[in-house]
Order: structure tokens, then sequence, then C-alpha cells
């Protein structure tokens, strides 16, 4: 289910405010920090996972690195 969220000002930035509920469902507090990532459906906030964001960025160094590897096995 979608939820409208409105952009404000926060000191010299502009940023939204999550709801209660929202953080707790996240699992997330005052001070963590969150992964954004841009989705083919818009933006997706997630908490952030130190140890799968290392992942990722090995498979995608992986995959620039054995790209026509990769392309040649997919044929």
């Amino acid at each position: 289910m979608g939820r409208a969220i409105k952009v404000t000002r926060i000191g010299n930035s502009t940023g939204i405010v999550l709801p209660k509920e929202v953080l707790s469902g996240m699992k997330v507090h005052k001070g963590d920090t969150v992964y954004l990532t841009e989705t083919p459906e818009g933006y997706l906030i997630t908490p952030y996972d130190e140890q799968f964001t290392r992942q990722v960025e090995a498979a995608d160094e992986f995959m620039r690195e054995y790209r026509d590897v990769l392309r040649e096995l997919a044929k």
C-alpha cells in the first residue's frame, strides 16, 4: 500500500520525515543509516546492511571485470 509523504525543509536541507510506524517496520531508529536503491518502479528505501552492501559491490566489480565472459556464457 502506498503512502504520500511530503518533502519538507529540514534545517538547511530538504528531506522527508518517515512516520514512526514505518521506522518501526523497517527496524531502524534515529541516527541509523538507510540504503536508497533506484528500481524500474522508483526508489526503494531499506535498512542499511554493511555486509550486504560489500557483497553487492563485490558482485558489481566481478561482473564488470568478467563482462565479456558472462556475455558469452549467456548466449
